[in-house]
């Protein structure tokens, strides 16, 4: 494979945080760089994921290590994945994605009984369209993205998007 400058083939080593309570699964599209550094999901303190899912769930504050985040999610009913395993991509560029190889998600689907599915921003919907299948008909909901890059849509309006589409099911 001959990549272009700047890219690399990446694959996706972070595990899902589900259990057989949750019924809404987030999916983002691929880790940030900065998120497959540490391992873990939304990394990069200026996402403003794991803030605006504090302000949602009505959380008493925004969790800083990975076990209140993780504590955050399945103390709301709440999944989280990504839609791509593996992919060529420059540092943390949704825009730069190619080869996409999808994560299979229907075992997350088969071991909880999720009702919706959330995509953070246009990259993971497209994405999840493009290569996902699952088995059994649910809602698939795409919401503006938590990037730092999508800077048109400052916290406040995440947090009203975000909590108006997952209200019902946390």
């Amino acid at each position: 494979m001959n990549l272009e400058k700047g890219m690399s083939k990446e694959l996706h080593t972070i595990p899902p945080i589900f259990d057989t309570k949750c019924r809404v699964l987030i999916l983002g599209s691929f880790p940030s760089q900065k998120s497959r550094e540490c391992a873990f999901f939304y990394g990069n303190p200026q996402n403003r994921f794991w803030r605006m899912l504090a302000a949602v769930t009505n959380s008493n504050s925004v969790p800083t290590d990975n076990a209140g985040k993780k504590r955050l999610l399945l103390d709301n009913r709440i999944a989280l994945w990504d839609v791509i395993k593996s992919c060529t991509v420059t540092g943390s560029s949704d825009s730069s994605i190619r080869d996409v190889v999808p994560n299979d998600i229907e075992f997350i689907l088969t071991a909880a009984p999720i009702e919706a599915i959330v995509c953070n921003g246009r990259t993971a919907y497209s994405c999840f369209k493009k290569f996902v299948r699952i088995e059994k008909e649910i809602d698939v909901t795409v919401l503006p993205s938590t990037s730092p890059a999508n800077a048109s849509w400052p916290l406040e309006r995440l947090i009203e998007a975000w909590g108006s589409a997952m209200e019902k099911y946390i």
